[in-house]
């Protein structure tokens, strides 16, 4: 039975070895997905707008909700921050919601000793990060026409997203390996992303939860991600270093474990696939 590197420097190994692979997937990933459709790839751009319009009237319009950034905040103010928050937990759920059947879809792959499996989940991501970078140009857009301006802190964004990336292929990495053997884990994996939405602070800020609140929900992954990076977008603020580094250095380890775990399960994929 052939025994697959659980190394954590294999994760990075292996994506700088077939990186030409994991590029031509993504990109056949992302071009697959609107094949037939008349607008093509501007559903990226639209979808993200579409979300958006319809978050921030039913907890702006209807709910008349507000984050609390003084009497002169408008429903732009409210739309701009949710839609950070949207970014970031989209990114994370397109994922984690693929990630069960990465394998499954596939099959033909699997019997293929060359193949290397392992990079799957990476290019799930690799369309994921494609979406959100769409959902950010749209933002940066909404913020120059909404309030004449972007933050200069907005270039530090891609380094607040760093932790999610690593974190969003641990979990990737667990639950595509978890899918070959337990084909429930699909039906599963919607239902917890889309209580993680209500869970993270996307549509409220953590400060309006109860301090003994507040520090149940710094261990949802989402959290740090979704508060720095409307910092950097929208309020103009430094993220925090050491919360960042803090955050990295964990996501790290959550990716080592999901990816141990892939490469630990792998040797019986071909027999249950």
């Amino acid at each position: 039975m052939q025994k697959f590197s659980t190394s954590p420097l294999e994760m990075f190994a292996g994506l700088w070895r077939y990186r030409g692979l994991v590029g031509t997937m993504a990109q056949r990933d992302i071009v697959g997905r609107y094949r037939g459709s008349m607008l093509g790839l501007a559903w990226s751009f639209f979808n993200p707008v579409f979300m958006l319009a319809i978050y921030t009237f039913v907890f702006s319009g209807v709910f008349n909700a507000r984050w609390g950034l003084g009497p002169q905040e408008t429903k732009a103010d409210f739309a701009i921050v949710l839609f950070v928050g949207i970014i970031v937990h989209g990114l994370f759920a397109e994922c984690v919601n693929r990630a069960p059947g990465l394998i499954l879809s596939n099959a033909s792959y699997v019997k293929k000793v060359v193949f290397p499996l392992e990079v799957l989940p990476w290019v799930a991501l690799g369309s994921a990060v494609f979406h959100a970078f769409a959902s950010v140009l749209v933002l940066v857009v909404a913020e120059i026409v909404l309030r004449g301006h972007v933050p200069w802190t907005a270039i530090l964004f891609p380094f607040v997203l760093l932790p999610l990336l690593f974190t969003t292929m641990g979990f990737a990495w667990f639950l595509t390996a978890l899918g070959v053997y337990v084909r429930d884990i699909g039906q599963l994996t919607s239902v917890f992303t889309t209580v993680l939405m209500f869970l993270s602070p996307v549509f409220y800020p953590a400060s309006a939860l109860p301090p003994s609140v507040q520090g149940w929900l710094r261990l949802n992954p989402l959290t740090v991600i979704i508060e720095e990076g409307r910092n950097a977008l929208v309020f103009g603020r430094v993220p925090d270093g050491y919360t960042l580094v803090l955050a990295f250095l964990v996501s790290l380890l959550v990716a080592w474990a999901g990816f141990a775990w892939f490469q630990k399960a792998r040797t019986g994929f071909a027999d249950v696939v």
